[in-house]
Order: structure tokens, then C-alpha cells, then sequence
């Protein structure tokens, strides 16, 4: 059973909340590095850059895309080998404002992977986490995202989904309850 939480105009005007949040904290964000967590993160990290370059008119957005896979605790827990995605992370973070991006935030654990991975690329001055999704009451360690788009409480075992027209077809955020 699924149930649409937000549709593609909600998705527009929370995306537009988050630039302007960004652009409110940092101004003209020379200082930032945005950094989508592999592989959904990306899809808002590429929505944000767009809408700060068209809508916002910073021209240059410091980014990069990185893979967590084998900095997770549970990676070695599955039966099926593990596919890790590509690590585009050719931009310094050291002494920089890094914002790490990702669609939901669940438990915790893949931003604590990402913490551990962004270490490789240098020590930046303040890693903060934005989400398009916060899912609340769910957490297994003491994280909490600095940006939320939209928070939400879904019982453990129901699924969060988020679907980008450009992998998807659509955006879409909806809910898949548990049977």
C-alpha cells in the first residue's frame, strides 16, 4: 500500500526553502562544498545546484559525490555482492563548510559512514546535513540534520521512497506501508 506524501510542486518549493536556507547561512557560498551521499543524495545535490545557479545566480557550487559502501557497519551483512558507485570527489574540503546531502534520513548510520569516509579528502572547518526527508523517532545514533525539507514519523518496517524525474521518471515522495 503506498501513499504520496509529496508530489512534484511540494518537491519544487521545498527545494527552493533549502537554497534559500544555504544562501541565508553562507550568502554567495564560496566557503561550500555541497557533497551528495551515493547514489540517492545525488539527485537532490544536482536539484540544489541547479536552482542555485538558475534561481539564485551563484555561478560557482563546490561539489562532490561520494560513495559510503564500505565505511557502513552493516556492509558485510548481505547475501548479494556489493555494487559500490563511483566517488566524484575532486573538490578540497579542507578548511571548508561542508553540507552532506541526502534524500532520507533515517537511522543514522549512513551519515556516520559518510563522516568517517569524508576524512580521506581532508578535515573541513564544519560538516552540517541536509535531508529532503527526516524521518523522526527512527534514529540509532546522536545525529540530527541541520536542513530538513519535511519531517515525518512512519512506523519501523514502513519504507520512505523518493522518486526523481531523472532516474525515475517523476518526483515523488511516498509512503510504502508494511503488510
Amino acid at each position: 500500500m503506498e501513499r504520496i506524501l509529496l508530489d512534484q510542486q511540494k518537491i519544487q518549493i521545498i527545494l527552493h526553502r533549502l537554497c534559500c536556507q544555504l544562501i541565508e547561512r553562507y550568502g554567495g557560498l564560496e566557503r561550500i562544498v555541497l557533497i551528495g551521499l551515493q547514489p540517492r543524495g545525488t539527485f537532490l545535490l544536482d536539484r540544489i545546484i541547479k536552482l542555485l545557479k538558475s534561481k539564485h545566480h551563484i555561478d560557482q557550487v563546490h561539489n562532490g559525490k561520494l560513495d559510503v559502501t564500505f565505511f557502513r557497519d552493516d556492509f558485510r551483512r548481505t547475501e548479494k555482492p556489493i555494487k559500490a558507485n563511483q566517488n566524484l570527489m575532486s573538490v578540497v574540503i579542507e578548511n571548508r563548510h561542508v553540507i552532506l546531502i541526502d534524500d532520507v534520513f533515517f537511522t543514522g548510520r549512513s551519515v556516520r559512514a559518510a563522516l568517517t569516509a569524508i576524512e580521506s579528502y581532508g578535515r573541513p572547518s564544519t560538516i552540517e546535513l541536509m535531508v529532503l526527508v527526516h524521518r523522526r523517532f527512527s534514529r540509532h545514533l546522536p545525529i540530527k540534520p541541520d536542513y530538513i525539507g519535511v519531517q515525518m514519523d512512519a512506523l519501523v518496517g514502513d519504507k520512505v521512497k523518493v522518486s526523481w524525474l531523472e532516474n525515475d521518471g517523476k518526483d515523488e515522495v511516498y509512503l510504502q506501508k508494511r503488510t
